[in-house]
């Protein structure tokens, strides 16, 4: 399942994951995803470890920037994750796919 987080003004969507247990640890996938012409650019960060997967569009300095972005609200997220996102407390609905 994976939760909507935030629209940055672009148009670019940050979504995560429930947070799981993967090999004894917490894990939260963050997916985000830009609109372009003719498609997406996307991307996957991995909470708490910052591995990036999967990056399609996005420059090298985009991503830094990304990271950045990420790490000041990564507490959020990952709360977030914990507890069924947004969507368990009312306030946005959950989006599909999963992980």
């Amino acid at each position: 399942m994976m939760y909507g987080f935030m629209t940055l003004n672009d148009g670019t969507e940050i979504n995560h994951s429930e947070a799981k247990i993967i090999d004894g640890k917490e894990v939260v996938k963050v997916y985000i995803e830009r609109p372009v012409t003719n498609g997406f650019n996307s991307a996957e960060c991995y909470l708490p470890a910052y591995d990036w997967e999967n990056i399609v569009g996005f420059s090298k300095y985009e991503i830094e920037q990304l990271q950045d972005f990420i790490k000041s609200v990564a507490h959020i997220i990952i709360e977030l994750a914990r507890e069924g996102g947004f969507a368990k407390n009312g306030s946005l609905t959950k989006s599909s796919g999963s992980y």
